[in-house]
């Protein structure tokens, strides 16, 4: 009997390190493992290597795998030193202390100048803010950094033992600092950011191996990595989306992505022109509240998730005249990272659990129909609507996304889409060197289908644009 060949996907996200063990040659899962990150914005790097080598361990080890990537948050700045040693925490995707430093960078070039330059513009979010931030407020940690890298660079890099730096062109397209229409980095725009240049990691091409597994990770001897991307791309790969799909995706935050053979260049900075990991493009819209907007009204209500389900579905389209807007962490589209929730309309009459339950869902899902709203008008086709992520699985969320984003939703089965695309990427990768191709399986979900509710839509824009500390621009 031929010994079945074996793929690692990683998905080192916010929360946690997910690893999936699949059959490189089906997609079909063997096995899997996972591990706890520490909470926070800011996070020792070291955290998420103790998590790889525990998450790696609960799903039995690499001794039988044959290729190995990662997908990781986006945007995380890892600054190391002339020895490669980390300087400081790493500020995460989700830090918004340098919310001033990307408004000082967009003032000083301009919002047309970054769009055509990187296919972004400069929001807390991105790497490049990050950089200025540092600069001017922890001068030691900045004055001892020789280099600078992402969660997924760095954890590639200790993957190989060490040696050199690389990314991917996914990846190095959310930090502000790179073209994805050129394919190279803007060292003016990093020096502008931080002051001075740093070394930054090689771009590896979509199917290149970028080494092997070291021997302290227990691998086979020869097992290769492979160039491994950001987790929104990872999940493009895992759902294997094609030009005219765009994926929303309902976990700690929420995106709207779509797979594009064009470059972006969004000046309104709603839109970020990502690059995938296959060559083509992924404009991505991001919002800063998605599941947890549902878990804050769950406990409020006090109830558990099928009852919160039941109450949500049990009121009518737009939740009897109440609408939440849902800025519990800020927002980051439309840009405001100062911003509260607003829970409004409320009367003696309108005042139930399932009209609150509903208005959650309402609200988060109206965010998202804006990020597809914003995608359209760059003339990014839409032909399907895939949803993903852990809320997507909320009977509530199935049946009203439809309705909210005004057009029939694949709600795909639950899954690692991260750590699948990253394992998709692997056998892709392993396997093209002896001239085979992986035959993986299509993404099954079920389709949901209701008529629109405009009004629902029209109450949440309301709301967003009166709302003072919501609305879009400056203050």
């Amino acid at each position: 009997m031929v010994a079945r060949r074996l793929v690692a996907g990683v998905d080192s996200s916010t929360q946690s390190c997910k690893v999936v063990i699949r059959d490189a040659d089906t997609g079909e899962l063997v096995r899997t493992g996972r591990a706890p990150h520490p909470d926070g914005t800011e996070v020792d790097p070291g955290a998420w290597t103790h998590a790889l080598r525990a998450a790696f361990t609960y799903a039995g080890g690499l001794a039988d795998v044959g290729a190995v990537s990662v997908g990781g948050q986006q945007h995380g700045m890892v600054l190391l030193d002339e020895h490669g040693e980390v300087t400081r925490r790493a500020l995460l995707w989700n830090d918004t202390r340098s919310a001033s430093s990307a408004t000082d960078l967009v003032a000083e070039l301009g919002a047309q100048e970054w769009a055509d330059a990187t296919g972004l513009v400069p929001v807390a979010s991105f790497t490049v803010t990050k950089l200025r931030w540092v600069a001017e407020h922890d001068k030691d940690a900045a004055a001892r950094a020789a280099s600078v890298c992402l969660p997924h660079d760095w954890l590639t890099h200790l993957l190989r033992g060490g040696s050199t730096l690389t990314t991917d062109r996914g990846d190095a397209s959310g930090t502000g600092y790179w073209s994805p229409a050129t394919g190279d980095y803007r060292r003016d725009l990093l020096g502008r950011a931080f002051g001075r240049d740093l070394e930054l990691p090689r771009v590896a091409s979509p199917s290149e191996v970028v080494g092997e597994v070291c021997g302290a990770w227990g691998a086979a001897p020869g097992a290769v990595i492979a160039a491994g991307t950001g987790d929104n791309m990872a999940a493009a790969l895992g759902l294997a989306a094609r030009p005219g799909d765009v994926v929303v995706s309902l976990g700690t935050s929420g995106t709207a992505f779509a797979v594009s053979e064009t470059p972006t260049h969004d000046v309104s900075g709603a839109v970020a022109g990502f690059a995938d990991a296959t060559g083509r493009f992924l404009p991505l819209v991001c919002t800063l509240n998605a599941a947890p907007v549902l878990d804050v009204v769950r406990r409020i209500l006090g109830v558990d998730h099928a009852t919160f389900d039941r109450l949500a579905l049990e009121a009518a389209p737009g939740s009897g005249g109440v609408t939440l807007l849902p800025y519990l962490a800020g927002e980051r589209t439309p840009n405001r990272p100062d911003a509260h929730g607003h829970l409004a309309g409320l009367t003696l009459g309108n005042g139930t659990p399932g009209n609150i339950a509903r208005a959650a869902v309402e609200g988060m899902l109206c965010g998202l129909a804006d990020a597809v709203d914003a995608l359209v008008a760059l003339d990014v086709p839409v032909e399907r609507v895939l949803l993903i992520g852990g809320a997507a699985q909320s009977a509530a969320v199935s049946a009203i996304a439809p309705q909210i984003l005004g057009r029939p939703v694949l709600v795909a089965d639950a899954g690692e889409y991260v750590a699948d695309g990253a394992a998709r990427q692997a056998a892709q990768t392993w396997l093209a060197h002896d001239g085979s191709e992986p035959q993986w399986p299509t993404t099954a979900g079920t389709w949901f289908r209701a008529d629109p509710t405009p009004a629902v839509r029209d109450a949440y824009a309301t709301l967003r644009d009166t709302t003072p500390d919501s609305r879009p621009g400056p203050r």
